[in-house]
């Protein structure tokens, strides 16, 4: 007997929604807690902080860069068996990587396999939401959005208590049941009603002649579906916040990484360097609903772009809070001061896109910009780590934050700005061509019998943002 599908906007909507928050607790807030065994790592496979630093690099990168293979996935199979096979590849590749015995194992089994089983979790729980709800879908996101917040609370000090007792060979072991979860999760994925036209069944086209032609056109279309870029190079916008946030993820993962063992290093105790991180965790429980619900007003709508580059500034200029001094108050209220700029990034950079690009084309073009962004982060704690290696200060790494951070907000800020005022310049252009055009025929003295006559222009600026 078939089950019946569920309404958008009932009942069990809240239900998916409880779903998707504790599965982004457990995928976007995992990366918190790598931290809190860098040291050990570090000491037990006898590496670099740059060759450690491969492990979280590999991690957050296919965490991001397995957007366009989810959605394959999705679109094939339906969120409910991605979200599944996402939780059983993630406790698969922790559990593994308890037996690991070089780094290149934990690379593959708690990086790569890991890390691309949190994608499929984690996207497939962002993509039901849209399914699910319709009016409150902006209400759902910032929700959603708490369970990473959560999951950064949670995860350092779970980490700590269990490196202690067991290992991080017994935590990581731990961890594998925890991912297990997400199969959990995924079982409350109901199929849902959606107002899409249903499917034609027609017959299959029949075989091309040349079937190399055929794979190469049938590649390039799905090239084109799931990685925009066209979009790239036609779209201005597009183009100027993609590069902006590739180079910001340069430096935005790096306190993740690297603050507990600064603090650490400078003589905090490990208990209360693993309780920063969940001090910026539990204030953004609080502030991401509050910054969701305020850049989903109107009168904020034409300001996301301008506020998302003040957050990112915000963030580069806390993060020089931490070259001053590492005594543990300071570094409190660094993470206080750190949550604030977080949150906005974190509500705005996904919302920012949409409002560049079409809806229509936001699906590809949102599989280019995470895999981009993958990239960046693939790159960055490693940079992090060689530089740490040759000075052995932990305050380069911090400046190294700032820099790509800073500068990514003042590229992104003036490259709006410059846009902005080349497409003004451009309308103003065209409306005073079209007021000397009419001028003219206003002026003859058949103007007014053939303007009661002639049809009113509709005039329709196309722009590029």
């Amino acid at each position: 007997m078939p089950q019946a599908l569920e309404r958008a906007d009932g009942s069990w909507a809240w239900v998916v929604l409880l779903a998707a928050l504790a599965t982004q607790g457990l995928t976007l807030g995992f990366p918190s807690c790598i931290g809190v065994f860098f040291t050990d790592l570090q000491r037990d496979f006898q590496a670099s902080n740059s060759e450690t630093s491969w492990f979280p690099s590999i991690l957050v990168a296919m965490l991001h860069a397995g957007g366009p293979l989810c959605s394959i996935l999705v679109g094939r199979f339906g969120c409910r068996v991605t979200m599944m096979l996402g939780g059983v590849l993630a406790s698969l590749g922790m559990v593994a990587s308890s037996f690991s015995r070089t780094l290149s194992q934990l690379y593959v089994t708690a990086g790569f396999i890991t890390g691309l089983g949190m994608s499929f979790s984690f996207q497939s729980g962002i993509t039901v939401l849209g399914f699910y709800f319709v009016r409150r879908r902006a209400l759902a996101n910032a929700l959603a959005s708490v369970g990473s917040s959560l999951g950064i609370t949670l995860w350092p000090l779970l980490s700590r208590y269990l490196l202690e007792d067991l290992g991080w060979r017994g935590a990581f072991l731990i961890f594998g049941g925890v991912f297990l979860h997400c199969c959990v999760c995924g079982a409350l994925l109901r199929p849902v009603a959606t107002n899409a036209a249903p499917e034609t069944t027609e017959s299959p086209p029949p075989p091309s002649k040349t079937p190399v032609h055929s794979c190469l056109a049938a590649c390039g279309q799905a090239i084109q579906h799931h990685l925009a870029f066209d979009i790239l190079r036609h779209n201005r916008g597009y183009c100027v916040y993609t590069l902006g946030v590739m180079w910001m993820i340069m430096g935005f993962p790096l306190p993740h990484v690297f603050l507990v063992p600064f603090a650490v290093r400078h003589g905090v105790d490990e208990h209360r360097s693993a309780l920063l991180m969940s001090i910026i965790g539990l204030s953004n429980i609080f502030l991401r609903p509050v910054a969701g619900l305020l850049m989903g007003r109107r009168a904020f709508a034409g300001y996301r772009k301008h506020l998302f580059c003040l957050a990112v500034l915000l963030n580069g200029l806390t993060n020089l809070v931490c070259t001053v001094s590492a005594d543990f108050r300071v570094l409190v209220g660094y993470c206080l001061l750190y949550s604030v700029s977080m949150s906005g990034v974190g509500v705005l950079i996904f919302q920012v896109l949409m409002d560049i690009v079409s809806m229509d084309r936001f699906p590809s073009a949102l599989g280019l910009f995470t895999i981009l962004s993958g990239v960046a982060a693939l790159i960055s704690p490693p940079l992090a780590g060689l530089l740490l290696d040759a000075s052995n200060n932990f305050s380069y790494v911090f400046y190294l934050s700032s820099f790509f951070l800073i500068s990514a907000a003042l590229f992104m800020g003036g490259s709006f700005y410059v846009l902005r005022k080349t497409e003004q310049g451009r309308q103003a252009k065209v409306e005073g061509a079209i007021r000397e055009a009419a001028l003219p025929q206003a002026l003859s003295p058949k103007g007014k019998e053939t303007s009661e006559k002639q049809p009113c222009l509709e005039i329709t600026y196309v722009t590029s943002v």
